[in-house]
């Protein structure tokens, strides 16, 4: 009997034991944020390494046919994630990327019909490399160079005029919303606040790319469908790249939001200092909690997917919400939702490609690029 009393206290014991590291171990992920930090890991180095091996030119550049562009954004996804600036992979192109830094500041191909969005991009990269100052310089030059691509008085545009404040491609091309949300990421990483006058500037135009009539929107789009969303652009007469179901027309509908593009808005009007309580914002918000998802691009489907995911992370976390809250009343731990379906989408090899190539999406090293810059966002963490 006493050895069998011994016994059965041990089991005893070891049963208790257990059951309190379950509710241990259980109480812990309940209130964590985001991934499993070891998938997440994996999943992050399985991209960098399909990077060194495959994705990388000898002379650092990733897929250089298409400028610099695709090199500086796959290079912040390094960068964000983890890697220094003493990196060799990393190292190699920053060194590639210097030599498209021309005299006026900007940072692109010579005879790129791209210069704002290549010098944006290029300039958040040296900001995110930028070790002990080195890149000040460069840096203080790209910001004026941008600014002086922006649709405003000096472009013979007044606030009337619906491309002011605006960003395309270049100077004197038409703005758009998905420029100018890439030339606000690089005054914000320039260290420009909400005050500065050229954020204030796009707050005009990026207002009136959003479906909801106010005193700051009075295009004759605003009113015709007033869901608070988001599309393309205002200006030229405006446009949408999701496009109503055969049958039904814009004219008589209006401009179609979609998911990209309103996350793209509302940051943009965060970052030009509106709060919650601003119209805008709240109409936003509304239209993302009501077509919140991982599995698809609102409005688009797969196209654009994974500069969605990308714009999707920043958005949620510059609003500061941990789990998102859906119209339905589901609160959603993005960080940890994203993580997985991007798990979930990643080949063998440890890139990412949609099938739905429109937008250069059918290049693994951009594909790859806007997944790492997404999971830069995803980060576990512990809970509030």
């Amino acid at each position: 009997m006493p050895r069998l009393a011994r016994y059965l206290g041990c089991a005893l014991a070891v049963a208790i034991a257990f059951h309190v590291f379950t509710l241990q171990h259980n109480a812990q992920a309940a209130d964590s944020i985001g991934p499993d930090a070891k998938q997440y890991q994996e999943t992050i180095n399985k991209a960098i390494h399909y990077l060194q091996v495959k994705g990388q030119a000898e002379d650092g550049s990733y897929t250089a046919k298409a400028g610099p562009g695709v090199t500086a954004l796959v290079t912040t996804g390094l960068l964000k994630n983890g890697r220094s600036v003493d990196d060799p992979q990393v190292a190699k192109s920053l060194k590639y990327l210097e030599g498209f830094v021309q005299k006026d500041g900007g940072i692109h191909a010579p005879n790129s019909m791209y210069k704002n969005y290549e010098t944006s991009i290029a300039l958040m990269c040296f900001a995110a490399a930028n070790k002990e100052g080195r890149y000040d310089k460069l840096l203080k030059a790209a910001d004026a160079y941008i600014k002086g691509l922006q649709m405003d008085d000096g472009e013979g545009k007044d606030p009337s005029d619906t491309a002011y404040g605006g960003a395309g491609y270049g100077k004197h091309k038409r703005p758009d919303l998905s420029n100018t949300q890439v030339f606000l990421d690089a005054l914000v990483a320039a260290g420009n606040g909400p005050d500065d006058a050229a954020i204030q500037k796009a707050k005009v135009f990026v207002s009136r790319c959003q479906n909801l009539e106010t005193q700051h929107n009075q295009t004759r789009w605003a009113a015709k469908n007033p869901d608070g969303g988001f599309y393309y652009t205002a200006a030229a007469g405006g446009e949408s790249q999701a496009k109503w179901p055969e049958g039904e027309s814009e004219e008589a509908r209006g401009l179609r939001s979609y998911g990209s593009m309103t996350y793209a808005g509302l940051k943009s009007l965060i970052y030009a200092g509106l709060g919650p309580s601003d119209p805008r914002v709240q109409a936003a918000t509304k239209w993302l909690r009501k077509n919140y998802s991982v599995e698809q691009n609102p409005g688009l489907g797969k196209v654009g997917l994974y500069y969605y995911y990308h714009t999707f992370a920043k958005t949620l976390s510059v609003l500061g919400e941990d789990k998102f809250e859906d119209a339905s009343g589901v609160k959603h731990d993005w960080r940890k939702e994203l993580a997985e379906k991007l798990a979930a989408q990643q080949n063998a090899d440890g890139s990412w490609v949609n099938a739905a190539d429109r937008w250069l999406e059918g290049d693994p090293n951009l594909v790859t690029g806007y997944s790492l810059l997404a999971l830069s966002y995803c980060q576990p963490k512990a809970a509030k």
